[in-house]
């Protein structure tokens, strides 16, 4: 295995224990919220699920540049893994999202705007990967999905910014000093626990999605498959 893809393991590693030992400080050590009490404590995953959710998106806009830009087929297959992963926190941060509703609001859902921009933005890249799927031909493949993909990161600022445009039932945005030291500490290591292994996660399905383009390799002179598989 070379340095390259024994430091992408360890980097994920890293991210599952420091996810790991945050959740431990907001479960057991973190004192309750002050309003919410024990139903606060699901904001050690929600936040950072949200944050890194809409980092993402941000990430995957510069990769379809860039895959318009380049035209390459490695520029296509990191947005192919980008985009799956963004829609897997979008919906994770919406079901989180709910499951704090229910005791907070007495509902999962209601159409508050914060909600409902973030219901599009998952659709929205939903309808790339949907794109995807419908269109063979891997060029065009390539340059509609980054089309879209720019298209659909134009929702992300609404989501980010709803709660100060819009009256809302969704909390403000907290700064640090609204929080408790272990409090702080354990969002931390959760953030960056998070967004070390979402790395892990889009580095190797963005590998796999370029293990399954032969004819685009042999056309740009890459290495062959069976040599990334070697070193993977």
């Amino acid at each position: 295995m070379s340095s390259r893809f024994a430091i992408e393991h360890i980097a994920g590693l890293l991210g599952l224990g420091l996810f790991a030992y945050g959740s431990y400080l907001g479960l057991a050590v973190a004192p309750p919220e002050r309003f919410m009490g024990d139903v606060g404590r699901i904001f050690y995953v929600h936040v950072p699920t949200a944050t890194v959710g809409l980092l993402l998106p941000a990430v995957a806009c510069l990769i379809a540049v860039g895959s318009l830009v380049r035209d390459a087929g490695k520029w296509d297959a990191a947005l192919e893994g980008a985009v799956e992963v963004s829609t897997l926190l979008i919906a994770m941060m919406l079901v989180q999202g709910s499951i704090w509703a229910k005791p907070t609001w007495g509902v999962y859902w209601d159409w508050d705007p914060r909600l409902t921009s973030s219901a599009i933005l998952m659709a929205s890249f939903i309808g790339v990967l949907a794109l995807r799927t419908f269109i063979e031909d891997p060029m065009r493949r390539a340059s509609w999905s980054a089309v879209a993909t720019i298209i659909a990161f134009a929702n992300v600022p609404i989501v980010y910014f709803s709660v100060r445009w819009w009256r809302t039932l969704h909390q403000d945005f907290t700064g640090g000093r609204d929080l408790e030291d272990t409090m702080g500490t354990a969002f931390a290591f959760n953030w960056f626990g998070l967004a070390l292994m979402v790395t892990w996660v889009v580095t190797r399905r963005a590998r796999l999605a370029w293990l399954t383009r032969p004819r685009a390799m042999a056309a740009e002179g890459a290495p062959a498959a069976s040599d990334l598989v070697a070193g993977g």
